[in-house]
């Protein structure tokens, strides 16, 4: 490896091309030496202004470039499985966009051949868990200061949904951030789901059911709400709010700007995920790069996707059903210790 560590992006789309800048630009200890993309102008038009980066249209050939030491994977969630595989073939770090892998299956398969390695090599992208909000609430549970957790009231608001979004999605894309968030947050799996359909809102498109309730049972006896809006119109919101036995603390009220004028006072709401969380974006990546150049792997892990995949699974089957579904997660190997770490 060089001073610099050499990655090969997977994926430029908007949120690949968003690493591909942070790699470049922002974090330190890394650089651009590969991308691959089906579409080779728009991997062109990501790496413009960069030098030495090999642009591919298939991912095994963005592995094979000279000077890729580790891979970040950020093409649609189908490409994953083969991506992560080959990786590991190759003894190479990685970082992965959620959803890991979207189906159940295919995740248990990554743990099983990251398992049968022996150690790790995957780190999975679920960013909320470097956002300085959502770490103070972390240290704040962890401390015990509150007592112990009995629930969380979570929220989870877009403008709007992209063209074929389907109601399936709000659970097993958009909440699927809570998911992780509610696993790490309270050191507990994710045992039950139930979901809730109110009217769909008018602005949301035909046929999709927007917005939903989508109530978790955890291990512990705490339980997790939350509410999923997609099409919302006015702005990008995420809140938590944890209720413990001695306390209550909320994150997710104070994040933008307040502006007071004459006579009235607003505040900033920000309109997409990568403005909301571009500090965590952005100290995810570093931690990444930090712990990869050390030999190590820390951050969400494989069976955190596997997890999170399971219960989003569960949550679907839920919404179709109108009924509670268990969530049934595979015996988790050794080498992924408890849910928080």
């Amino acid at each position: 490896m060089s001073d610099l560590l050499g990655v090969a992006v997977l994926g430029a789309g908007h949120m690949g091309a968003d690493h591909i800048r942070r790699l470049a630009h922002v974090v330190s200890g890394a650089r651009v030496a590969a991308v691959a993309d089906p579409d080779a102008g728009r991997a062109k038009e990501a790496v413009a202004g960069l030098d030495g980066v090999a642009v591919h249209t298939e991912a095994e050939a963005a592995l094979s470039a000279p000077g890729v030491d580790a891979v970040l994977i950020a093409s649609p969630g189908p490409a994953h499985e083969e991506a992560l595989l080959t990786a590991f073939a190759r003894g190479l770090p990685v970082l992965c966009e959620k959803p890991m892998v979207p189906g159940s299956a295919g995740a248990l398969r990554v743990v099983e051949a990251e398992a049968r390695l022996g150690r790790r090599l995957a780190q999975v992208g679920f960013m909320r868990r470097y956002d300085a909000e959502y770490r103070r609430l972390k240290s704040l549970l962890d401390s015990g200061r509150l007592g112990r957790p009995l629930m969380l009231h979570c929220t989870h608001r877009n403008v709007s949904s992209p063209p074929g979004f389907t109601s399936a999605m709000l659970i097993d894309s958009s909440v699927s951030h809570e998911i992780d968030a509610a696993r790490w947050l309270l050191d507990q799996e994710l045992t039950a789901v139930s979901v809730f359909r109110p009217r769909p809102a008018s602005g949301a498109p035909e046929g999709l059911l927007d917005p939903q309730l989508v109530l978790f049972e955890t291990a512990g006896g705490a339980l997790v709400d939350v509410e999923v809006f997609v099409n919302c119109g006015f702005g990008y919101q995420v809140r938590c709010e944890a209720v413990c036995e001695e306390g209550s603390a909320r994150i997710g009220e104070e994040h933008a700007m307040a502006v007071t004028t004459a006579g009235a006072a607003s505040r900033e709401v920000p309109d997409d995920y990568l403005v909301r969380f571009a500090d965590a974006y952005d100290r995810e990546v570093q931690a990444w790069v930090d712990a990869t150049r050390r030999g190590r792997v820390t951050g969400a892990s494989v069976w955190d996707g596997y997890a999170a995949s399971v219960v989003a699974e569960a949550g679907v089957r839920a919404l179709e059903s109108g009924g509670r579904v268990a969530v049934e997660l595979a015996p988790r190997p050794d080498l992924y210790g408890d849910v928080s770490r």
